[in-house]
């Protein structure tokens, strides 16, 4: 698949890019994708939820009404979970939430995402740039020029460069990542990927590794 490169005011330049069709161009996997971004998802909770059980609460261990005879629910201390304040029968328990899915699997997710967003004709292509100093009105710019200012973003740049990921750090819309770094989730989660031009090849090096 070739692809334009566009330079940061939105001109199409007289270069063209192939991105790798063992990489954007294989049958997309609908349920590898799933299983990556439910992990993703299942990773980002703390599981620290906690309810106290009847062994837990404080109170008297009296039994407030005789067994028989009153209408209601049978019930013994105050700290049973019929009462109100009492404690939560089954309730929640510290947990962790994540489970494994193999290399395989996440590689294939990942190359599946990007076919998507290929088929799609969700990526756009642009020189690589750099900022002089962090100003959210460069990343603007950038977004109006390649017309994508409504959409929502996911950037991918070679290596870290802390003035545009400081740029764009107040728009909602636009999420930075390097290369080494995409995910499914983060792939799927974008309306259009926009990779700097030197990210093209550092993504071929990262699945061909």
């Amino acid at each position: 698949m070739e692809l334009n490169i566009y330079n940061i005011k939105g001109e199409v330049t007289d270069k063209k890019v192939t991105l790798n069709d063992s990489i954007y161009g294989i049958e997309p996997n609908d349920h590898v994708i799933w299983l990556d971004v439910k992990q993703y998802m299942a990773n980002q909770r703390q599981g620290t939820h906690k309810s106290k059980e009847r062994n837990e609460i404080t109170g008297s261990t009296r039994k407030l009404i005789k067994q028989k005879g009153s209408g209601g629910a049978r019930r013994g201390d105050i700290k049973s979970p019929v009462m109100v304040g009492g404690g939560r029968a089954f309730g929640p328990k510290p947990r962790d939430y994540s489970f494994k899915l193999n290399k395989k699997e996440k590689v294939l997710a990942r190359k599946s995402a990007l076919s998507l967003k290929a088929q799609n004709n969700a990526i756009v292509v642009v020189e690589d740039f750099n900022f002089e100093a962090p100003k959210t009105k460069n990343i603007v710019d950038l977004t109006k020029s390649l017309q994508l200012a409504d959409k929502k973003l996911l950037l991918v740049l070679p290596n870290q460069n802390k003035n545009v990921y400081l740029s764009a750090r107040n728009l909602p819309k636009v999420k930075i990542v390097t290369a080494s770094d995409i995910n499914t989730y983060g792939i799927m989660d974008c309306a259009t990927l926009v990779l700097a031009e030197s990210s093209v090849a550092a993504i071929d090096n990262l699945f061909n590794a």
